[in-house]
Parts: C-alpha cells; sequence; structure tokens
C-alpha cells in the first residue's frame, strides 16, 4: 500500500515538473484571438472606434465587450472579415444601420503656415509637406479620422465627402434604402 502511494507520488511530481517546463517553454503571450482581430484592422490609430488604437479595440472585441462595427477606416470589409473570423454577424456599420459618407481631410493651402502639426497628428502619413511650407492632403490614403484637425492652428483643415464615383460605389443595403 505505501508503494503504491510512493509511485504515485513520484508519477505526480515527475508529471507537474514536465508540465511546468512544457507551459514555461511553449507559453503563449498574449490572446491569441485578440492578435488575428488585430492583424485584420487596418491599424490607422484614428480613435474613431473610441478606442485609443486597433489593439485596445481589438482586445475588446474578444472580451466581446464591444461589437465588430466600429472601425470606421476599415469600413464593410474589416467588418466582414471579422464576423467570418469569429463566426459572428454582419452588423452594418454605423449605429443607425447607415454607414457615415466617406470624408477626406482637405487643406486650404493659400491659409497653410507650415507649422507641421497636422503632420504629426495624422496617423497614416496622409499629409505631405514640410516646415514653412504649404502642405496637402493624399487624399488615397487619408482615412477621414480628423485628429489632423484640433492641431491646426490656423484652421485651414476641411473635412469633405469623398465624391462617389465608379470606383467606390457600393450596392445600397436595404437598410440604406428605407433611410
Amino acid at each position: 500500500m505505501f508503494l503504491t502511494v510512493l509511485v504515485f507520488a513520484l508519477i505526480a511530481v515527475v508529471a507537474g515538473a514536465l508540465l511546468g517546463f512544457v507551459a514555461q517553454r511553449y507559453r503563449v503571450e498574449g490572446d491569441p484571438v485578440a492578435d488575428r482581430i488585430d492583424a485584420l484592422l487596418p491599424q490607422t490609430q484614428c480613435g474613431q472606434c473610441e478606442f485609443a488604437g486597433c489593439r485596445p479595440y481589438a482586445e475588446a472585441i474578444a472580451a466581446g465587450e464591444v461589437e465588430i462595427n466600429r472601425c470606421v477606416p476599415g469600413g464593410d470589409a474589416v467588418i466582414v472579415e471579422l464576423a467570418t473570423l469569429l463566426d459572428r454577424d454582419v452588423v452594418p456599420l454605423a449605429e443607425e444601420g447607415i454607414p457615415p459618407p466617406p470624408m477626406v481631410a482637405v487643406i486650404r493651402e493659400e491659409h497653410c503656415i507650415g507649422c507641421t502639426k497636422c503632420i504629426q497628428a495624422c496617423p497614416v502619413d496622409a499629409i505631405l509637406g514640410r516646415a514653412k511650407r504649404m502642405h496637402t492632403v493624399i487624399a488615397d490614403e487619408c482615412t477621414g479620422c480628423e485628429l489632423c484637425l484640433p492641431p491646426c492652428p490656423v484652421d485651414c483643415i476641411d473635412m469633405v465627402t469623398v465624391p462617389e464615383t465608379v470606383d467606390n460605389w457600393h450596392w445600397p443595403r436595404p437598410d440604406e434604402l428605407s433611410a
């Protein structure tokens, strides 16, 4: 009887040591689901989702704290990818079901003083220019996050709706037609 208990105790100690070693050797840092979600997000760090960046938003999605429809720069494409990854239903982008029209920053160059504050604020490097020279926005790179507006000391940046063209037109969803 004593020998049996001793053998089981020895097996438990060896198994525990082996499990401890394997746990340390093959430890997973962070949440792998949040990592996969973060990889799908556009990494603009714009804050339009009401989080400080894409990683905190990904962690909140993985924890089930928020819905997958807050990424404005990613749009419908990111929502579909997130829904597929997480096996959830696709949810419309805007809270009311109608996504806001895409916006882009435009600098009134005749008023720009070349302070570079907007360049520093842009999370996607969509603004070109140098100190004491006028700046301009690369419209194809701008996500419409509006982070360049507050730092501008002369208020020379406007947000304008991207005109609808053949390249950016989409079939309206049923909820867009009823609005």
